[in-house]
């Protein structure tokens, strides 16, 4: 899987003005890599990392030095403000899972999202959209999909049979399978997603396609972010997305993306625990890796309790980032992330502390430093540049602009 290294020219303009310069409509590969933490592409040489396709991209696109996400950092929230522009709490997509009183089933299909999204403005362009296993895409309006469907899952790998039941047009895991004979095994993996991508590109020549990789995240969580593991999924990535360059037109532009940073986890913290054991009076709401203080005497337990330094808590968010990221809660009395290392949750039997379930997490305080995601644009009409810090809501606007259409 080499990709040649046939150069391409780089025009357009800087990075801060329109990004080609008034060019016109273009068409876009979006490839997002779930889990890719900007301190993989930043830090790849202290890291020992072999992804020569992405430090390419790098070297001869406009890459970021970072992006931050939205709350909650978590994938389906942060897959629908990269199509929308908007956070979580405007497009309605809250999570992985729905609300209990929902009845907690994933939120599979596009009529869940409140807003427009680029699906939206590809098909009143008239343009051919096209995605593969992109979370919240169970629907009849993009006209050709293999949605993000499963009834199973092995770590990234989702059934084939469930995304199949839900492809537009019916038959396309069918028309995949009958030019690419290893393609139709039973687990959609991210080397199927790779296959079903060249095919598209290929056999459709789409105006805009996204894909989903999953398996890095998957392995971040198992074993931890920036481990032996983690990093040989990233470097076969690396040869997947050089695979699927040789498939692309030349004049396609490739915007990779990613959902939210990682972080690794030894230790879970019951808060609510530690405060009874201390006699404390107050209110605490717990979320992951941020708790809140819903009145003044939990935020005073909260600031002594982070002198102390065994509970795990870390830096408090200040004022401006909870109304930036949590308008809907800037009236607490006070927010702290959970410290290097730590996760705040309940423990068993009122232990203090918990083994975490997984090695790796996310779904962390979006203003959390060093936790962002990645954005890179390449292709021809790009100048390299080294982009300040974004965030994740500005990459729908560029991806529109880039496709000529309104969003």
């Amino acid at each position: 899987m080499t990709m040649p290294m046939t150069r391409r020219t780089l025009l357009g303009a800087a990075a801060a003005g329109p990004l080609l310069g008034g060019a016109g409509r273009r068409k876009v590969l979006l490839i997002s890599v779930d889990g890719l933490d900007q301190r993989y592409l930043s830090e790849n040489g202290r890291l020992g990392l072999r992804i020569p396709t992405l430090r390419r991209l790098m070297r001869e696109g406009q890459c970021s030095e970072g992006v931050t996400g939205e709350a909650p950092t978590v994938t389906w929230p942060m897959h629908t403000t990269l199509l929308t522009g908007v956070p979580p709490r405007l497009h309605g997509i809250l999570g992985n899972r729905r609300p209990r009183p929902e009845g907690g089933d994933y939120y599979w299909t596009t009529d869940l999202i409140r807003v427009r999204t680029l699906w939206d403005a590809c098909r009143e362009a008239k343009l051919t959209a096209a995605a593969i296993t992109w979370p919240v895409t169970v629907t009849e309006r993009i006209p050709w999909n293999l949605p993000e469907f499963f009834r199973r899952r092995r770590g990234g790998a989702m059934d084939m049979e469930s995304i199949a039941e839900k492809a537009v047009p019916a038959d396309l895991a069918g028309r995949i399978a009958r030019d690419l004979p290893s393609f139709p095994q039973q687990w959609m993996d991210d080397r199927s997603r790779a296959l079903a991508a060249i095919w598209i590109l290929r056999n459709v020549q789409p105006d805009f396609l996204a894909l989903h990789f999953v398996d890095l995240d998957s392995e971040a969580h198992d074993c931890g972010p920036f481990t032996r593991e983690a990093n040989a999924i990233l470097e076969y990535t690396d040869e997947l997305v050089a695979w699927i360059l040789e498939a692309a037109p030349p004049d396609m532009l490739v915007a990779l993306v990613s959902d939210h940073g990682f972080e690794r986890v030894e230790k879970v913290v019951d808060l609510a625990e530690a405060m009874r054991r201390d006699g404390a009076a107050g209110k605490l709401d717990v979320s992951h890796g941020v708790v809140w203080a819903l009145d003044s005497a939990a935020a005073r337990w909260l600031e002594e309790a982070r002198a102390r330094g065994n509970l795990g808590i870390g830096r408090r968010v200040p004022e401006e980032e909870l109304k930036d990221f949590t308008p809907e809660l800037a009236g607490v009395e006070a927010a702290y992330e959970a410290a290097e290392g730590f996760l705040f949750g309940r423990g068993e039997s009122g232990e203090l502390y918990a083994k975490p379930h997984e090695a790796g997490v996310h779904g962390l305080w979006p203003g959390r430093p060093d936790y962002r995601s990645a954005f890179i644009l390449w292709g021809k009409g790009i100048e390299p540049a080294r982009l300040p810090p974004m965030r994740i809501t500005a990459i729908a606007g560029r991806l529109a602009e880039l496709l000529g259409v309104r969003l």
